[in-house]
């Protein structure tokens, strides 16, 4: 044994495909992200705050609204995005060539 471990020949195998399904949700939620960032009208929500007025009901209650799930849709895919990356360089790093 030179130090290395054996890696089995299911997982060693399988990575090809877990690495085109990692790349696939990327991509699919690359597209999402792209399209809810579009639909998402300006926000003038900076300015507020620099200026002091107070938010208004609809302000406030913003999560409900259109915009809401449009921003809550960018940040999930936002993490999804993220996390598939990581594990994918996971994946080249560990089981390239194995």
């Amino acid at each position: 044994m030179d130090g290395q471990t054996q890696i089995p020949i299911w997982i060693s195998s399988s990575m090809p495909i877990v690495r085109i399904v990692l790349f696939a949700i990327i991509a699919v939620c690359a597209i999402i992200m792209i399209v809810a960032i579009l639909f998402q009208s300006e926000d003038a929500g900076s300015t507020e705050a620099i200026t002091g007025v107070r938010d208004s009901y609809y302000a406030q209650n913003k999560g409900s609204s259109r915009d809401g799930k449009l921003k809550l849709i960018t940040i999930i895919t936002g993490i999804i995005i993220f996390v598939c990356a990581v594990l994918y360089l996971v994946s080249i790093l560990l089981y390239n060539g194995a």
